[in-house]
């Protein structure tokens, strides 16, 4: 009779318990001894080593025990492997095919005490396999239950448990202020409010001692106490909690804790914060980099503040309505976004277009002699073709579809070299109907019609789908085609159904006429219809 060496594994996600004398491990290896036991008539024989893995998630393969298991098998000093359910081996199906090729290799198989099958047959590979999609079904559902009762707390201004902030103390679910670290709180606002840099606040925060707060960890090494660095001064100076509210995924929400700081001191840090980040570095000049701060507003009377972005390791610049940055895009999709560069350069061919008219010399200027406007009229063309012409801006008021500049009177007559009374204010207001064109959150300004702009890689991926879908239809699977593409197959999947867009749909894109949410992002995170129908009825809407 061949003799079939048996090994035991076992596994619980959560510590509890483990400390009782038979716990959930102990169980679980009783009825896989008896199971074995059942088949002594077979040859099956229980191996001495334990492998118990507690307090480890079945979702990764990153378990002590089972490396030992594996490199067990590894090693052909295991015939069977015995589990008391599919899932303490693993809940995830991906993992479950890396484990059977390692199993197939070393002619080894497992059985399940309550689950009735075995993977040396197809039906039992088959049941097995249906077994462990249920089991990372329901994983994936309860990771996505807990994600939505975390969001749907926060919504609520509820303290979903972390890292307490400094100022503040764990109360249950909200927190409590720490009367005893607030006050520091309260003197780093002020002081970054008055110096305006957080290196300075820093400076002067070391001086006066303040520390962050000391904290005793489980295997008894003592953390913080330390004075505070530019990163954690920066992060207090931009934490909403200390507004009293809660931030959640790029999302801020009211809290039903107390507020340490003022809603709208806090709001006046972050502008403050934002205006000092457009500041590049080795550069103390605002406007050398941010020219328009403070002086762009949209229909609401907020202020567009500098803010920027990195992409393939190119700084991008914004401004940005004030309100995105406190509650996010998503509660307020009525504000703007515009790239830097490209409102810069509209306003500043604005300036030009108005201010070298053959006649503006005479309309700017008043009460001045005839040789003396044509002299101005020669330094002022001679001004808005070398100099700055965003310096002449006092403000800019945005609305949808219009703007109105407003130029700087003092500005203008020192360009002229002329007194300011000379000016005449009604010529130095601009106003100018635009279009604006929209890709996701950010916009751009056009003055006349937008032009059209082809979306190049939109274009690639369907080229590269339709290549995609021919080759599914002369018999390729998607995993081959990822395999010679270099790519996932999820990857493969998601681009190959972009094959299925409707031609006028295609015409349009190809000419760079699609409406301004239709990217690569956007259809293969939505998963359009097929039917063609549809697909114009949901594009229609963006």
């Amino acid at each position: 009779m061949r003799r079939i060496r048996c090994a035991i594994y076992t596994r619980k996600s959560s510590e509890e318990g483990l400390e009782q004398d038979f716990n959930s491990l102990d169980a679980q290896r009783e009825a896989c001894e008896a199971y074995i036991a059942s088949q002594k008539h077979e040859g099956w024989e229980v191996l001495r080593d334990h492998y118990n893995d507690g307090g480890i998630s079945g979702g990764h393969l990153d378990r002590p025990a089972l490396h030992r298991l594996m490199q067990a098998v590894d090693e052909k000093r295991v015939d069977q492997i015995v589990v008391y359910k599919i899932d303490r081996l693993t809940r995830s199906l991906a993992d479950f095919a890396k484990l059977v090729d390692r199993l197939d290799a070393a002619e080894t198989s497992f059985v399940s005490v309550t689950q009735s099958f075995n993977t040396a047959t197809s039906m039992g590979r088959l049941t097995l396999n249906m077994l462990l999609s249920f089991a990372q079904f329901e994983r994936e559902v309860t990771s996505e239950r807990i994600r939505d009762k975390i969001a749907a707390s926060k919504r609520k201004g509820m303290w979903m448990g972390g890292h307490v902030p400094f100022g503040y103390r764990a109360d249950g679910r909200t927190l409590k202020i720490d009367e005893a670290e607030a006050p520091t709180i309260r003197t780093l606002y002020d002081l970054y409010r008055k110096l305006g840099s957080v290196r300075k606040v820093k400076d002067r925060a070391e001086a006066l001692g303040f520390k962050s707060r000391s904290r005793e960890r489980s295997c008894g090494r003592v953390s913080g106490g330390i004075p505070f660095d530019r990163g954690h001064l920066h992060h207090i100076l931009s934490n909403p909690i200390y507004a009293g509210r809660i931030r959640h995924k790029g999302q801020v929400h009211d809290g039903q804790h107390p507020a340490i700081i003022d809603p709208q001191a806090w709001g006046k840090v972050q502008d403050l914060l934002q205006s000092g980040a457009a500041i590049s570095r080795g550069s103390r000049k605002k406007a050398a980099t941010s020219p328009l701060a403070g002086k762009l507003f949209d229909e609401t009377g907020d202020r567009l503040t500098p803010s920027h972005s990195r992409k393939n390791g190119k700084r991008l610049r914004y401004y940005v309505s004030r309100r995105v940055i406190a509650g996010g895009s998503k509660e307020h999709p009525d504000a703007w976004r515009l790239p830097a560069e490209q409102v810069e350069g509209v306003l500043t061919e604005m300036i030009r277009r108005h201010l070298g008219r053959p006649d503006t010399a005479a309309l700017v200027t008043q009460d001045l002699p005839a040789a003396e406007i044509k002299t101005t009229a020669a330094r002022l063309t001679a001004c808005i073709s070398s100099t700055d012409c965003l310096n002449l801006i006092e403000k800019v008021h945005l609305r949808p579809g219009a703007m109105r500049i407003q130029l700087d009177t003092l500005v203008l007559a020192k360009w002229l070299d002329c007194l300011p009374g000379h000016i005449n204010a009604s010529e130095l207001t601009i106003e100018t109907p635009f279009q604006t064109r929209r890709r996701g959150v950010e916009l751009k300004l056009h003055l006349g019609d937008p032009p059209q702009v082809i979306d190049k890689t939109l274009v690639q991926n369907i080229v590269k789908g339709r290549r995609w879908l021919a080759m599914v239809v002369d018999g390729k699977s998607f995993s081959e085609i990822a395999e010679v593409e270099n790519v996932s197959t999820r990857r493969v999947q998601d681009v190959a159904n972009l094959a299925l867009i409707a031609p006028d749909i295609l015409d349009a894109i190809t000419l760079g006429e699609q409406p301004d949410g239709l990217s690569s992002d956007y259809l293969i995170k939505t998963r359009f219809s097929a039917i063609w129908s549809e697909q114009r009825a949901q594009f229609s809407a963006l």
